[in-house]
């Protein structure tokens, strides 16, 4: 299996630095041309996805979408392909409660608390008051996607007809993800392919998105993995600090290789457009930023 979990393009709310959880935050044009090179690029590597997964808020979505018409017109001369986004409300983001929609809080000179946590206690006994989606919550929805929707598929896997899927969502719940699928491997079943690097950190903390950055792994029974030279890739990677799952959810028998941390390189000469048009919702009715110029200079006539 061939797994990436993938974050939205830029939103709206990223832009005016709001909380966005689960509140429905549009792509900024920018965001959209970062979709559409993400959907462009995985094509033009080959990549056939069999299952696309996406968060039901339309910045996952659309930036989903993006991927799968980008396979259907690379597929247009040779076969039909039959592939479809599954909308999950299980994929959200992380619900932000009574912040969603405000504005990030700056740290206070006088307190060691952050912004959000001196807001906290301000304003908790407010009528009406609710606080954040909490890390347990996260991980029970995380690992219910896991055991109804990626496990299954993951034991049920044949050389022959390898599952190709990718994932959309949310930056934070794709962390809690990752972590969830992280303990359902044995420590030594982890690596990273020969020659990427990240550094001295603990596996669970490789999960770090920029906006239609992903994480690509490779998932294989031992007996058809390659073995890789001795410290190549994961000398200097630590096992998680997280306790493992317990034995029955165990995915004993696989290996997982890292193939790529937040990769980014669709958007190599990617450059925000400029007079502020880069930084707004996007239009549906404006088919390219090209057109969205023209029509301006006909407007002014």
């Amino acid at each position: 299996m061939k797994l990436l979990l993938i974050r939205h393009g830029e939103t709206v709310d990223n832009i005016a630095q709001l909380y966005a959880g689960v509140r429905d935050s549009a792509l900024t044009n920018h965001g959209v041309i970062q979709a559409n090179r993400l959907g462009q690029y995985l094509a033009a590597t080959g990549l056939k996805f069999t299952e696309i997964y996406s968060s039901d808020l339309q910045r996952a979505f659309k930036t989903a979408e993006a991927i799968r018409l980008a396979q259907i017109v690379n597929e247009a001369a040779r076969e039909p392909l039959e592939l479809r986004t599954v909308q999950l409300p299980i994929l959200r983001e992380q619900d932000f409660g009574f912040y969603e929609g405000k504005p990030f809080y700056a740290r206070s000179p006088l307190s060691k608390k952050n912004g959000k946590d001196t807001h906290y206690d301000q304003h908790k006994d407010d009528p009406g008051f609710q606080d954040v989606e909490s890390k347990e919550a996260m991980i029970i929805r995380m690992d219910s996607f896991l055991g109804e929707k990626l496990v299954p598929k993951i034991k049920s896997e044949k050389p022959a007809a390898e599952h190709i899927i990718a994932i959309v969502s949310h930056g934070i719940i794709l962390s809690t993800l990752w972590r969830c699928l992280l303990r359902r491997f044995a420590p030594s079943t982890v690596s990273l392919k020969p020659g990427l690097f990240v550094g001295r950190i603990a596996l669970e903390h490789l999960g770090v998105w920029s906006n239609t950055g992903y994480l690509e792994l490779d998932i294989k029974r031992k007996s058809e993995a390659v073995k890789q030279p001795t410290g190549a890739g994961s000398d200097k990677v630590t096992t998680s600090s997280e306790a493992p799952s317990d034995a029955s959810t165990l995915l004993t028998g696989w290996i997982t290789t890292i193939q790529t941390v937040n990769g980014k390189e669709h958007l190599t000469g990617v450059k925000r457009t400029r007079g502020g048009v880069g930084s707004s919702k996007y239009d549906e009715g404006q088919k390219t930023i090209d057109t969205f110029f023209k029509k301006t200079k006909l407007d002014q006539h």
